[in-house]
């Protein structure tokens, strides 16, 4: 890890980032709202997973959002690409390396609840495991006995909540499921989602959250709403649907982070 952590300090020049940002699908167009940007491929830090999802750039790109040094991790490696529920545990052990303190994590997902359409955004305020999965089997030692009752930081979920408004953009707040993926869930699931308390849905987020708090980071995330759970309107679910309407809460979320780090 050592060595990435020093290349990375080398290319960012001085640049002491706090904050880090992954971006999920379709939500790349956020780095677009960084100032004085170093870009690095995934493929120059030996260590980072290469993502094999359109819509995930695999970059990091540091600079200034508002008045705030950050990096953002244009791209995530999922659960169902390797089979692997730590495939993001480097890249969050290099931002606790280059001393970030607090992880935003933002991804797509699909709408459990009727008023709150494609196009919204979603503030997690909890989780549902419903994949089984954890990333942190194998870990050895006391500290793998990770407490979630916190695991979203209140002081950044109300940092991000107060952006919202001053922005006069409607945040939604709920409870996220991981599924596996990386086929969509039947209106089966999607009922039974509905009846265990989940707002929405969606393949990734979760082990990441779980591995920042392993790792001591303060964590907050977001989901862009781009489409309702299968069954809800009657018409399927496709992956090119997520892509078409990322963007459009998207730009909602770049706003209301932007104004966050103000």
């Amino acid at each position: 890890m050592k060595k990435v952590v020093d290349l990375l300090v080398d290319r960012l020049a001085g640049l002491v980032p706090r904050h880090a940002i992954v971006l999920g699908s379709g939500l790349g167009s956020l780095v677009d709202e960084v100032r004085d940007q170093v870009r690095i491929s995934y493929g120059e830090l030996e260590g980072f997973p290469a993502s094999g999802v359109t819509g995930h750039a695999g970059e990091l790109v540091a600079g200034y959002l508002g008045s705030e040094p950050v990096i953002m991790l244009s791209g995530r490696a999922h659960y169902y690409e390797h089979g692997d529920a730590k495939a993001m545990r480097f890249p969050i052990e290099v931002m606790k390396g280059l001393g970030v303190r607090s992880l935003i994590l933002t991804n797509s997902a699909g709408s459990l609840r009727e008023d709150m359409p494609p196009g919204s955004v979603m503030q997690i305020a909890d989780h549902i495991n419903y994949s089984g999965m954890n990333p942190l089997i194998g870990e050895s030692g006391d500290g793998r006995f990770v407490g979630m009752t916190s695991a979203y930081d209140a002081d950044l979920a109300l940092d991000m909540r107060n952006a919202a408004i001053r922005c006069g953009i409607p945040l939604f707040s709920g409870v996220y499921m991981w599924f596996s993926g990386p086929s969509f869930e039947t209106p089966a699931e999607i009922r039974m989602a509905r009846i265990l308390g989940a707002d929405a849905v969606g393949m990734s987020t979760v082990p990441e959250v779980i591995l920042a708090r392993y790792f001591g980071l303060k964590v907050a995330a977001a989901s862009v709403i781009t489409n309702f759970g299968a069954g809800m309107t009657g018409a399927e679910l496709s992956h090119e649907e997520t892509k078409d309407m990322a963007p459009v809460g998207g730009q909602r979320l770049a706003a209301i982070l932007k104004e966050m780090f103000a």
